[in-house]
């Protein structure tokens, strides 16, 4: 194992060349946070830039802001190695973004004005609900930072042939450190840039890939499936020459327990798109209710175009690299997609696909940090702890400190999940938004019955029950690929929890509401649901 993992950090490209494109797209990136951070002159230019992004501008920035390393790396990865298994990732997020349109997304907007703790606390009692809204954005975030890092560490331990894990927790470290410096110094809009950047240079390199990829083959998807399969026949992993590439089953199905692992997967990636702050905040972005729905539009078609590409890059390595190259690579799964650029277009390709996939990397951090800090900044420190009595640029202040703090944290999360699929880890994130934010946001929106007590049960309990089930799951302990593999505490059975916290939650919500006292206001709440269904009013309470 050993000498194939040498064998394939030898032969990806030249660590020079990789590093002098990196450097080049941090150094332009950060000339245009600079420019923008300019322009900001209080909290709602640092939070939400201003609110002076069109609608094509926001629908490319959350297009940017939803594929991150997991969509690149990871599923790529995933369904080189796993076929049909892997692709359910593209479905389940693919399909997740539609539940947040239908749902949530413009409601939340029109009620909204920083966060969705803004939201959640409109018509119930103000600290408690914005503290427990704040502590979900803060766990949300630190498990997608954690996917992310994650992803760098494995794409950078690739390029730079850096084989050992001290080596690779540096490279985590230095992308950590870039993410704050974004963050402190352009806050939104300098992120929503990068975003932007980022998401054009994404789907042009996936596009570009696709077409190489179809056109090695005469632009025959079915010749490609023939390669893979004889590809993954030969493999010398049984578990993988086993299996047929375009049947069900490589990863989920083979019992029980992983039956109902790939129900509890499938359940938190639909329903998690729904709770994600850093998403939903996108929608303060925007000037009115018409340009959120522009942006919708926009990020839909880029997002499902985008996934159509990872079923060809995915399959596309497969039949190129062969899935036993992949796996003995430094990086593992997530190392599908940049050897497919090495073996499509040598040094060059490689270098450009991989600076891609770490700027997404940085942009997708940066949107994380500022979310998780503006959240802590405006709902636990100005709603909270100063009531309100809290001027802009103390805000601004205490958000930039809490980003120094998210970041160091995320930097240490990263490198202990080195090493595991970035797409699995970023499930887990949307396994705790889906528990601890959708129950609490759709029960604020359409139930006007809903009280204080059944929001923080549901938060709290959706909360707890997610983290408890993870941390003693098989992801992090009990067998080799788990993140301390040395180790074995994993009594719950499942490595995504969703199957038993989403319900959970859902269910917490309505004892709360029925056992605690009711507080809510019919006044606020018939406001609030004439402002979310018709956003009157909304534009003027934004403002303020």
């Amino acid at each position: 194992m050993n000498t194939l993992t040498y064998a394939a950090a030898e032969t990806v490209g030249k660590p020079a060349v990789n590093i002098a494109i990196f450097a080049l797209f941090v150094a332009v990136t950060m000339v245009v946070v600079v420019r923008a951070s300019r322009s900001n002159a209080g909290a709602a230019d640092f939070f939400t830039g201003g609110r002076g992004f069109s609608g094509p501008q926001n629908g490319i920035a959350i297009a940017g802001d939803y594929l991150s390393a997991a969509s690149f790396l990871g599923i790529a990865g995933a369904v080189a190695v796993y076929g049909y298994d892997g692709f359910l990732y593209s479905i389940g997020f693919l399909v997740a973004w539609l539940v947040a349109l239908l749902l949530v997304a413009e409601m939340l907007r029109n009620t909204g004005k920083f966060t969705m703790a803004d939201v959640l606390s409109f018509r119930l009692k103000q600290g408690p609900v914005r503290t427990a809204a704040a502590l979900s954005t803060l766990a949300v975030s630190l498990f997608y930072l954690l996917a992310q890092m994650a992803g760098a560490g494995g794409l950078v331990a690739l390029l730079l042939d850096i084989k050992s894990r001290t080596g690779q927790s540096v490279v985590i470290a230095v992308v950590g450190i870039l993410m704050i410096v974004y963050v402190l110094v352009g806050g939104m809009k300098g992120t929503t840039w990068v975003q932007i950047i980022k998401a054009v240079l994404l789907i042009a390199g996936a596009a570009l890939m696709t077409v190489m990829v179809l056109g090695k083959f005469g632009f025959h998807f079915s010749d490609i499936l023939g390669s893979a399969q004889q590809h993954v026949s030969e493999s010398t992993a049984k578990a993988v020459a086993a299996r047929d590439v375009l049947a069900p089953g490589a990863q989920y199905g083979a019992n029980g327990t992983s039956k109902l692992n790939f129900v509890s997967l499938g359940l938190a990636l639909v329903l998690g798109t729904a709770g994600l702050p850093h998403v939903l905040m996108r929608f303060y972005t925007v000037p009115t209710a018409k340009e959120a729905r522009r942006s919708v539009v926009w990020a839909i078609g880029l997002i499902g175009a985008f996934y159509l590409f990872t079923l060809v890059l995915g399959y596309g390595a497969a039949a190129i690299v062969g899935p036993d190259k992949i796996l003995a690579a430094a990086g593992g799964q997530n190392s599908a997609a940049p050897l497919l650029a090495f073996e499509l277009g040598g040094v060059v390709l490689l270098a450009v696909i991989s600076a891609v996939a770490f700027a997404t990397i940085l942009a997708v951090v940066a949107g994380l940090t500022i979310t998780a800090s503006a959240s802590f900044a405006h709902d636990i420190y100005a709603g909270v702890i100063k009531r309100g009595k809290v001027s802009d640029s103390e805000q601004v202040r205490v958000s930039r400190i809490t980003a120094v703090v998210v970041g160091l944290l995320a930097i240490g999360l990263g490198i202990l999940a080195n090493g595991q699929n970035v797409a699995f880890l970023v499930a887990l994130a949307f396994a705790v938004a889906a528990s601890a934010n959708l129950p609490t946001i759709l029960y604020s929106l359409f139930w006007k019955r809903f009280n204080t007590t059944g929001a923080l049960w549901s938060m709290y309990g959706g909360l707890i029950s997610t983290i408890v089930l993870i941390v003693f799951s098989p992801a992090v302990s009990g067998n080799k690929t788990a993140m301390l593999p040395k180790l074995s505490f994993d009594w719950f059975p499942l490595s995504n929890p969703g199957i038993v916290s989403i319900p959970l939650a859902f269910a917490l919500g309505i004892a709360g509401t029925f056992l605690g006292k009711a507080d809510e206001d019919p006044a606020k709440a018939t406001e609030m649901e004439v402002r979310a269904l018709t956003g009157v009013g909304a534009e003027k309470a934004i403002a303020h």
